[in-house]
Protein backbone atom coordinates (compact mmCIF):
# COMPACT_ATOMS: atom_id res chain seq x y z
CA UNK A 1 0.00 0.00 0.00
CA UNK A 2 1.03 3.47 -0.44
CA UNK A 3 0.38 5.72 2.44
CA UNK A 4 1.10 9.77 2.04
CA UNK A 5 2.73 11.39 5.42
CA UNK A 6 2.06 15.15 5.48
CA UNK A 7 3.84 16.42 8.63
CA UNK A 8 4.41 20.10 10.37
CA UNK A 9 6.42 22.27 12.69
CA UNK A 10 9.32 20.93 13.84
CA UNK A 11 8.79 17.78 11.75
CA UNK A 12 10.61 18.23 7.96
CA UNK A 13 12.43 15.25 7.32
CA UNK A 14 11.23 11.26 7.81
CA UNK A 15 15.12 9.95 7.93
CA UNK A 16 18.07 10.05 6.22
CA UNK A 17 15.85 8.09 3.02
CA UNK A 18 14.38 11.02 2.61
CA UNK A 19 17.14 13.24 1.41
CA UNK A 20 18.05 9.92 -1.42
CA UNK A 21 14.73 10.03 -2.87
CA UNK A 22 13.67 13.35 -2.58
CA UNK A 23 11.61 14.35 -5.86
CA UNK A 24 9.41 17.53 -7.34
CA UNK A 25 6.23 16.49 -8.67
CA UNK A 26 4.67 18.94 -11.19
CA UNK A 27 1.09 18.91 -11.18
CA UNK A 28 -1.37 21.39 -12.55
CA UNK A 29 -1.76 23.53 -9.11
CA UNK A 30 2.45 24.02 -9.07
CA UNK A 31 4.68 22.22 -7.87
CA UNK A 32 5.50 19.70 -4.72
CA UNK A 33 8.72 18.39 -2.51
CA UNK A 34 7.88 14.94 -2.00
CA UNK A 35 9.92 12.25 -0.77
CA UNK A 36 9.48 7.95 -1.76
CA UNK A 37 10.38 6.28 1.30
CA UNK A 38 10.24 2.35 0.83
CA UNK A 39 9.10 0.73 3.97
CA UNK A 40 8.64 -2.73 4.21
CA UNK A 41 5.90 -3.81 1.60
CA UNK A 42 4.92 -0.58 1.29
CA UNK A 43 5.92 2.76 0.04
CA UNK A 44 5.51 6.50 2.26
CA UNK A 45 5.29 9.63 0.58
CA UNK A 46 6.27 11.60 2.84
CA UNK A 47 5.85 15.85 1.90
CA UNK A 48 6.51 18.23 5.14
CA UNK A 49 4.35 20.66 4.44
CA UNK A 50 6.16 23.87 5.85
CA UNK A 51 8.89 23.15 3.39
CA UNK A 52 12.83 22.54 4.87
CA UNK A 53 13.60 24.71 7.39
CA UNK A 54 9.77 26.00 8.06
CA UNK A 55 10.00 28.20 4.57
CA UNK A 56 6.38 28.24 3.99
CA UNK A 57 3.87 29.98 6.43
CA UNK A 58 0.31 28.69 6.87
CA UNK A 59 -0.31 30.96 4.10
CA UNK A 60 2.16 29.42 2.33
CA UNK A 61 1.16 26.23 1.80
CA UNK A 62 -0.09 24.64 -2.02
CA UNK A 63 -2.57 22.20 -0.67
CA UNK A 64 -3.86 21.35 -3.66
CA UNK A 65 -0.66 20.20 -5.29
CA UNK A 66 0.32 18.25 -2.53
CA UNK A 67 -2.85 16.54 -2.15
CA UNK A 68 -2.98 15.99 -6.37
CA UNK A 69 1.00 14.97 -5.98
CA UNK A 70 0.02 11.79 -3.19
CA UNK A 71 -3.24 10.84 -5.36
CA UNK A 72 -0.82 10.67 -8.78
CA UNK A 73 1.41 8.13 -6.60
CA UNK A 74 -1.79 6.31 -5.94
CA UNK A 75 -1.45 6.66 -2.52
CA UNK A 76 -4.57 5.12 -0.06
CA UNK A 77 -4.12 6.75 3.75
CA UNK A 78 -2.45 9.74 4.32
CA UNK A 79 -1.36 10.31 7.82
CA UNK A 80 -1.22 13.95 8.94
CA UNK A 81 0.72 15.34 11.63
CA UNK A 82 0.33 18.53 13.24
CA UNK A 83 1.44 20.48 16.98
CA UNK A 84 -1.73 21.98 18.11
CA UNK A 85 -2.78 25.10 20.64
CA UNK A 86 -4.87 23.36 23.40
CA UNK A 87 -8.74 25.18 24.07
CA UNK A 88 -9.53 23.22 26.57
CA UNK A 89 -7.94 23.60 30.36
CA UNK A 90 -8.60 20.01 31.36
CA UNK A 91 -6.53 18.36 28.23
CA UNK A 92 -2.94 18.00 29.21
CA UNK A 93 -0.34 19.47 27.33
CA UNK A 94 2.56 16.85 25.79
CA UNK A 95 -0.47 14.22 24.27
CA UNK A 96 -1.31 12.69 21.30
CA UNK A 97 -4.41 13.22 20.14
CA UNK A 98 -6.89 11.64 17.69
CA UNK A 99 -9.94 13.37 15.68
CA UNK A 100 -13.57 12.83 14.45
CA UNK A 101 -14.61 16.27 13.03
CA UNK A 102 -13.29 19.21 12.35
CA UNK A 103 -14.35 23.23 12.07
CA UNK A 104 -13.97 24.48 8.86
CA UNK A 105 -16.93 26.89 8.39
CA UNK A 106 -15.23 28.99 6.17
CA UNK A 107 -14.03 26.27 3.83
CA UNK A 108 -11.24 28.45 1.88
CA UNK A 109 -7.37 27.86 0.89
CA UNK A 110 -4.90 30.53 1.99
CA UNK A 111 -5.56 32.15 -1.64
CA UNK A 112 -9.19 32.92 -0.51
CA UNK A 113 -10.45 30.39 -3.13
CA UNK A 114 -12.97 27.55 -2.11
CA UNK A 115 -10.82 25.04 -0.86
CA UNK A 116 -12.18 21.91 -3.36
CA UNK A 117 -10.87 20.50 -6.90
CA UNK A 118 -14.42 20.86 -7.87
CA UNK A 119 -13.44 24.46 -10.16
CA UNK A 120 -14.60 23.47 -13.61
CA UNK A 121 -18.51 23.19 -14.36
CA UNK A 122 -19.13 20.22 -16.23
CA UNK A 123 -16.24 18.23 -15.39
CA UNK A 124 -17.18 14.10 -14.96
CA UNK A 125 -15.62 14.32 -11.37
CA UNK A 126 -17.37 17.50 -9.74
CA UNK A 127 -19.55 16.29 -6.78
CA UNK A 128 -20.60 17.36 -2.99
CA UNK A 129 -18.07 15.93 -0.69
CA UNK A 130 -20.40 14.20 2.01
CA UNK A 131 -19.11 12.49 5.93
CA UNK A 132 -20.37 11.87 8.83
CA UNK A 133 -16.35 12.50 9.65
CA UNK A 134 -13.64 13.10 7.53
CA UNK A 135 -11.85 11.02 9.36
CA UNK A 136 -10.79 7.30 8.07
CA UNK A 137 -12.62 4.82 11.45
CA UNK A 138 -10.35 2.16 10.52
CA UNK A 139 -7.08 4.86 10.16
CA UNK A 140 -8.35 5.70 13.63
CA UNK A 141 -8.73 1.84 15.31
CA UNK A 142 -5.29 1.36 14.17
CA UNK A 143 -3.80 4.66 15.22
CA UNK A 144 -5.45 3.62 18.80
CA UNK A 145 -3.99 0.26 18.76
CA UNK A 146 -0.88 0.99 17.75
CA UNK A 147 -0.61 4.07 20.78
CA UNK A 148 -1.48 0.64 22.87
CA UNK A 149 1.47 -0.87 21.65
CA UNK A 150 3.95 1.35 21.84
CA UNK A 151 3.08 3.00 25.40
CA UNK A 152 1.61 6.19 23.94
CA UNK A 153 -0.67 7.80 26.28
CA UNK A 154 -3.07 9.19 23.86
CA UNK A 155 -6.77 11.14 23.82
CA UNK A 156 -9.41 10.55 21.54
CA UNK A 157 -13.03 12.34 20.00
CA UNK A 158 -12.49 15.68 19.44
CA UNK A 159 -13.76 18.23 17.13
CA UNK A 160 -9.97 20.14 15.66
CA UNK A 161 -10.86 23.77 14.51
CA UNK A 162 -8.59 25.70 12.00
CA UNK A 163 -7.64 29.27 11.89
CA UNK A 164 -6.44 31.47 9.20
CA UNK A 165 -2.98 32.03 9.66
CA UNK A 166 -0.19 33.57 10.12
CA UNK A 167 -1.09 35.64 12.79
CA UNK A 168 -2.88 33.73 16.04
CA UNK A 169 -5.79 34.22 17.61
CA UNK A 170 -7.27 36.63 19.90
CA UNK A 171 -8.77 35.84 23.32
CA UNK A 172 -12.40 36.28 22.05
CA UNK A 173 -12.00 34.00 18.98
CA UNK A 174 -10.29 31.46 21.01
CA UNK A 175 -13.45 31.79 23.38
CA UNK A 176 -15.90 31.42 20.42
CA UNK A 177 -14.21 28.32 19.54
CA UNK A 178 -14.24 26.97 22.92
CA UNK A 179 -17.75 27.59 23.10
CA UNK A 180 -18.70 25.63 20.11
CA UNK A 181 -17.07 22.38 21.33
CA UNK A 182 -13.86 22.83 19.73
CA UNK A 183 -10.82 21.44 21.72
CA UNK A 184 -7.89 22.06 19.66
CA UNK A 185 -6.99 24.88 17.22
CA UNK A 186 -4.10 25.13 14.26
CA UNK A 187 -3.77 27.06 10.97
CA UNK A 188 -3.11 24.12 8.47
CA UNK A 189 -4.15 20.44 8.37
CA UNK A 190 -8.13 21.03 7.83
CA UNK A 191 -7.55 22.21 3.52
CA UNK A 192 -5.76 18.83 3.24
CA UNK A 193 -8.27 16.98 4.90
CA UNK A 194 -11.23 18.15 2.52
CA UNK A 195 -8.87 18.31 -0.57
CA UNK A 196 -7.96 14.06 0.46
CA UNK A 197 -11.73 13.52 1.23
CA UNK A 198 -12.61 14.85 -2.53
CA UNK A 199 -10.13 12.56 -3.82
CA UNK A 200 -11.33 9.62 -2.10
CA UNK A 201 -8.43 9.14 -0.17
CA UNK A 202 -8.57 8.63 4.10
CA UNK A 203 -7.23 10.63 6.27
CA UNK A 204 -5.53 10.22 9.88
CA UNK A 205 -4.77 13.16 12.07
CA UNK A 206 -2.35 12.97 14.38
CA UNK A 207 -1.83 15.81 16.98
CA UNK A 208 0.18 16.81 19.99
CA UNK A 209 -0.66 19.48 22.30
CA UNK A 210 2.10 21.85 22.52
CA UNK A 211 0.56 25.14 24.55
CA UNK A 212 -3.02 26.54 25.39
CA UNK A 213 -4.17 28.73 23.29
CA UNK A 214 -4.87 32.25 24.13
CA UNK A 215 -7.03 32.96 27.36
CA UNK A 216 -7.56 29.23 28.08
CA UNK A 217 -5.42 29.43 31.15
CA UNK A 218 -4.32 32.81 33.02
CA UNK A 219 -0.76 32.40 32.56
CA UNK A 220 0.17 31.74 28.77
CA UNK A 221 2.36 28.68 28.13
CA UNK A 222 6.08 29.38 28.63
CA UNK A 223 7.97 29.55 25.38
CA UNK A 224 10.60 26.91 26.89
CA UNK A 225 7.68 24.44 27.68
CA UNK A 226 6.11 25.05 24.32
CA UNK A 227 9.54 24.52 22.51
CA UNK A 228 10.02 21.52 24.81
CA UNK A 229 6.74 19.65 23.38
CA UNK A 230 7.39 20.53 19.88
CA UNK A 231 10.65 18.86 20.27
CA UNK A 232 8.78 15.39 21.76
CA UNK A 233 6.46 15.95 19.26
CA UNK A 234 8.92 14.79 16.19
CA UNK A 235 9.53 10.93 17.89
CA UNK A 236 6.32 10.26 18.60
CA UNK A 237 4.60 11.01 15.79
CA UNK A 238 7.53 9.11 13.56
CA UNK A 239 6.99 6.08 15.97
CA UNK A 240 3.52 6.37 15.73
CA UNK A 241 3.55 6.01 11.73
CA UNK A 242 6.07 3.63 11.41
CA UNK A 243 3.73 1.57 13.99
CA UNK A 244 0.61 2.31 11.78
CA UNK A 245 2.03 1.45 8.65
CA UNK A 246 3.43 -1.86 10.44
CA UNK A 247 -0.61 -2.56 11.35
CA UNK A 248 -1.51 -1.90 7.35
CA UNK A 249 -2.03 -4.64 4.84
CA UNK A 250 -2.31 -4.26 0.79
CA UNK A 251 -6.54 -5.37 1.46
CA UNK A 252 -7.24 -2.91 4.02
CA UNK A 253 -10.14 -0.39 3.28
CA UNK A 254 -9.40 3.08 4.51
CA UNK A 255 -11.72 5.55 2.60
CA UNK A 256 -14.95 4.35 4.94
CA UNK A 257 -16.13 7.70 6.21
CA UNK A 258 -17.82 9.88 3.23
CA UNK A 259 -18.05 10.09 -0.58
CA UNK A 260 -18.45 11.93 -3.30
CA UNK A 261 -22.15 12.83 -4.62
CA UNK A 262 -21.74 13.23 -8.14
CA UNK A 263 -24.80 14.00 -10.62
CA UNK A 264 -23.56 12.03 -13.95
Amino acid sequence: MNIGVITGSGFYDFDEADKLKQKTEITQYGKADIAEIPYGNHKIYFIARHGKNHSLLPNMINYRANITALKNNSVKLIIGTSIMGILDPNLPLSKLLLFNDIYFPENRLPSGEPCTFFTKSGDPNRGHYIFSSPFSAKANEIACKTAISIGVEYYDGFTHCHAIGPRFNSKSEIAMFRSIGCSTISQTVCPEIILAGESEIAYCLLGFGVDYANGVMEQPTPVEVLNANMQKSKSVFKTMVTGMVDRLDKETTLYDKGFIYRFE
